[in-house]
């Protein structure tokens, strides 16, 4: 069984690497400076959020402090979800392993440079994120009580009506969330038994990782058998919880490791634009790992967080986008850089005999050794480690709630059947035990990994066109909202727009 799901991963992981290093496995394009070190998706990624940024005058800053003030002043809603709710959701699928492994592995792969090229990346996210999300809130459907909408809606009403369109769209974006799920449950199952082992100081036993897998199981179907508002009532108290607890910890390390704070910043900084890294690397390397790291963190530009955007119950639909924006700023510019702090503020590499070891752990345990560093070991290390353990599973765990609900709000585009809706249901029920089951059978997490890295790389290549072609609308809708001209409703794009005209006639 290993072999056959080794030879599977194996053929993800060839497919992936080969659109995510395209063309830099040409000749011709590698021998460029710099410039032949980054993949063609990265420079279409990073160029679309700068051309967003410019045209729409730098939105992520002038209307960040709004952004803030309507998502704290949002209130509940009998119909769709309230935006904070909306935030929350879409957080917990933004802060998962990622945050941890994905930085980690970023750094010590491209340096601390790639954490600068991460924000810069983040940045420019922000107006990607906010352009997105508008469109998800402008083609948004609703059923009964509640909104559904995102990548399938704004796809099809941009491609002319097709419904064929739609209706791939939704196949796509619930395949993807499918694709995801395994490495996150097999986080889940391993950070809860990492648990396990700090707390007695011995190898868990096959026995423990059963009882999770059942636990965790219980747990994910009482969710999702419960539908999408219990799933957010889940993560409106996991999210914040563990984010708190996960940067007050964080926090802590810092200020008992004042001394090295200021030299975080001037080796992040040096080692950004350095043509040679500390770590091996090159330059463009660096930038490469901190723009693929970023983007699989905070997922701008993805159409995958278009899901919970078009959920929530906005007064305008630019609202939305300046919240799902404050997102990636949360995502990457904090969580991400907590991660950055503990692992480049350890100085791992700059301790005798010690590098070549930590280079050869995998992404958790060099995380857990950087802590340990800046801990001093004993017993203080031993309750950080089980408190970030408890952190990483409890973000998979959030993360493939998330997945598992936006399937289900792509797949509404397609049909309400619920005998429909259960069958996704169980799919991805069976997507998840497979994943756990990989870990208690010794599987390595990172060929799931590139499973992940794939379906994300072929979401960015299927909505960053549809962005442009809504571009324009999206503007429209700008100009609106920073005229102060009124309720939002068809006239101001000159199409039809059912739901926002029915919440026009219901303010009026």
């Amino acid at each position: 069984m290993n072999e056959w799901i080794g030879h599977v991963c194996g053929i993800f992981q060839r497919i992936s690497d080969l659109i995510w290093t395209f063309p830099t496995n040409f000749d011709w394009y590698h021998s460029i400076p710099i410039i032949g070190e980054l993949p063609f998706v990265i420079i279409f990624l990073v160029g679309t959020g700068i051309y967003f940024t410019f045209t729409l005058g730098f939105v992520q800053v002038r209307y960040f402090l709004r952004g803030i003030k309507t998502l704290l002043n949002s209130k509940d809603s009998k119909r769709g979800i309230s935006p904070m709710a909306t935030f929350l959701l879409s957080t917990a699928m933004r802060v998962g392993p990622g945050n941890i492994l994905g930085v980690t592995g970023a750094v010590s792969m491209g340096g601390p440079g790639a954490l600068f090229w991460m924000w810069l990346s983040a940045f420019f996210g922000m107006a990607t994120a906010f352009v997105e999300s508008t469109l998800s809130q402008i083609y948004k459907d609703r059923q009964g009580d509640e909104y559904f909408g995102g990548l399938p809606c704004y796809g099809k009403k941009l491609l002319g009506g097709s419904t064929v369109a739609g209706v791939a769209l939704s196949l796509l974006y619930a395949s993807y969330a499918m694709l995801c799920l395994p490495a996150q449950g097999f986080n889940t199952l391993s950070a809860m038994v990492a648990v396990v082992q700090h707390v007695t100081g011995t190898e868990p036993s096959t026995t423990i990782s059963w009882i999770f897998f059942l636990l965790i199981t219980c747990l994910v179907t009482f969710a999702i058998f419960s539908g999408l508002k219990r799933i957010v009532k889940i993560t409106d108290v996991l999210v914040p919880a563990m984010a708190v607890i996960y940067i007050g910890i964080v926090l802590i390390m810092i200020v008992t490791n004042l001394e090295r704070f200021p030299w975080f910043f001037y080796i992040v900084v040096t080692e950004a634009f350095s043509l040679n890294s500390i770590f091996g690397g090159t330059l463009g390397i660096a930038i490469s790992q901190g723009i693929k790291r970023g983007l699989m963190s905070n997922e701008a530009g993805q159409g995958t967080l278009s899901m919970p955007a078009a959920i929530a119950d906005a007064k305008h639909p630019c609202e939305q986008g300046l919240i799902q924006a404050i997102g990636v700023f949360l995502d990457t510019m904090i969580i991400c850089t907590m991660t950055g702090f503990i692992v480049v503020m350890s100085k791992v590499w700059l301790i005798e005999g010690f590098f070549d070891s930590w280079m050869e752990l995998g992404r958790l345990d060099k995380f857990l050794a950087a802590c340990s560093v800046l801990t001093d070991g004993g017993t203080t290390y031993e309750l950080v480690a089980i408190a970030m353990s408890l952190c990483f599973g409890t973000f998979a765990f959030t993360s493939l709630l998330g997945y598992m609900s936006f399937a289900e709000i792509s797949i509404k585009g397609i049909s309400q059947s619920k005998i429909f809706l259960m069958t996704v249901r169980v799919l991805n029920l069976s997507v998840l035990i497979f994943g756990m089951a990989t870990n208690i059978a010794g599987f390595d997490l990172s060929a799931l990994w590139n499973i992940s890295d794939l379906a994300n790389i072929i979401m960015v290549c299927v909505n960053l066109p549809l962005l442009y072609l809504g571009f324009g609308k999206v503007r429209k809708s700008y100009k609106h909202f920073t005229d102060g001209s009124g309720n939002f409703n068809s006239e101001v794009l000159g199409e039809q727009l059912p739901v926002w005209d029915e919440k026009f006639k219901q303010r009026s």
